[in-house]
């Protein structure tokens, strides 16, 4: 055989990397070569083991290392196993030497059997008594089976409602390879679209002209913590410049920043971004992806628009008359101060949302429940405008305090 010179080795090595990981499967890696130093990179991909055993190498071009790798395969002393999920660094390997590869473990979720899930620590009923059990179930199906908006819906109604503020994130152009956060001002058109109009010399505005993909992290109006919705738009934007479109999104812009004098400025232009992804978190154990054609589609809720002024009133006012509809209309809940708190959240056409304190002293009613929580409390009908809200609301508490009435009688 011919002895590999260093150009030539270099020359090969791509080849010989590619050798490895796709010709030879077997469970074990042992590289042992003569001369020339190689440095290589095994390479572990999902749900494959690629360790190889070789004891030599002689080759000069692609097809004697292909025959050679074949006719050389021996068994070797076990140095590595590499698993799915591993991706083993760099190998240096010298003259009559052999080294052992040391391993990062890497999770890769590539399926959705692979994808992350809250540990619950194993089947959530095998400890539950079985009245504990029933109660458990009938407030999961009945959360599970009452009326919602949908995600598209819950979504499109945020970011119009919203205050108008939003953090967007940009590849920054200044410090290359990481994300550039800035606070900023926009209103949605309508489609959805974020509408902006940022100052030449801003940092996100250069970035932006480097790389248009960037992403916009809205909360809700009310966001207070974890138990509230927020979205991240993710897409790219782009600088407008037909003045009758800017004429158009000028307007929209001022009617939800009607302070802002600043528009007219010279240096300012009119950026819009067409949303490419959308990732939502609603609140607790409400969490998914809306496809940018259904966020497109979706129009606002007609109730979301005021929704925010009903919940504080009951809530400031009438929390009393919120627990009790929770007890009369959700079931497992009716236990005597079980509920200390009930918040309600928001408020739409189909029902409201309320987040619940309970008493930190009974785990026997729900459970495994936190200590505070977010349920559905859907209306009897759908409502379109906010007299039907307030008769509907009325209707609820009375039928409430009625069932109340009734119970208490009985127990007497």
């Amino acid at each position: 055989s011919k002895r590999l010179t260093r150009p030539a080795c270099r020359k090969q090595k791509a080849k010989l990397v590619v050798l490895l990981v796709v010709l030879i499967p077997s469970n074990q890696l042992l590289l042992s070569l003569t001369k020339p130093s190689i440095n290589a990179y095994a390479i572990k991909t999902l749900n494959t083991s690629l360790p190889v055993p070789i004891s030599c190498i002689v080759a000069m071009n692609f097809l004697p290392i292909a025959v050679s790798l074949v006719a050389l395969i021996v068994s070797a002393p076990p140095l590595l196993t590499v698993s799915a999920w591993t991706v083993a660094g760099p190998v240096s390997v010298r003259s009559t030497t052999t080294t052992s590869i040391a391993t990062t473990r890497t999770r890769l979720y590539h399926a959705p059997e692979k994808a992350p899930r809250h540990d619950v620590g194993g089947d959530p009923f095998a400890n539950l008594t079985p009245d504990q059990k029933d109660r458990v179930q009938a407030y999961m199906q009945h959360q599970q089976s009452v009326p919602k908006p949908g995600f598209p819906v819950d979504v499109r109604s945020l970011v119009q409602y919203n205050h108008g503020f939003a953090v967007m994130s940009t590849n920054s152009k200044s410090n290359p390879g990481y994300p550039g956060g800035s606070v900023v001002g926009f209103a949605p058109d309508e489609q959805g679209r974020p509408i902006f109009v940022f100052s030449g010399m801003s940092s996100h505005t250069q970035d932006i002209l480097a790389d248009p993909r960037c992403s916009v992290t809205i909360a809700s109006k009310e966001f207070k913590g974890a138990a509230d919705g927020r979205v991240n738009l993710m897409g790219t934007c782009e600088r407008l410049k037909d003045p009758e479109e800017i004429a158009k999104v000028k307007e929209l812009y001022l009617a939800k920043h009607p302070g802002a004098f600043w528009v007219d400025f010279g240096d300012f232009f009119w950026y819009r971004m067409e949303v490419e992804h959308v990732r939502f978190v609603g609140g607790f154990a409400r969490a998914g992806s809306v496809t940018a054609e259904d966020y497109r589609q979706a129009q606002p809720d007609p109730i979301m628009a005021f929704g925010g002024h009903i919940a504080q009133h009951m809530n400031e006012d009438h929390m009393d008359s919120t627990i009790a509809m929770v007890q009369h209309y959700i079931p497992s809940l009716a236990a005597e101060k079980y509920i200390q708190a009930a918040e309600i959240t928001s408020v739409d056409a189909l029902g409201m949302y309320v987040k619940i304190t309970r008493d930190p002293d009974n785990e026997d009613q729900l459970p495994g429940q936190p200590k505070q929580f977010k349920l559905r409390l859907p209306f009897p009908r759908p409502v379109t405008e906010r007299k039907d809200v307030k008769n509907v609301i009325v209707e609820m508490t009375r039928a409430s305090a009625g069932a109340a009435q009734t119970a208490a009688a009985k127990d007497e």
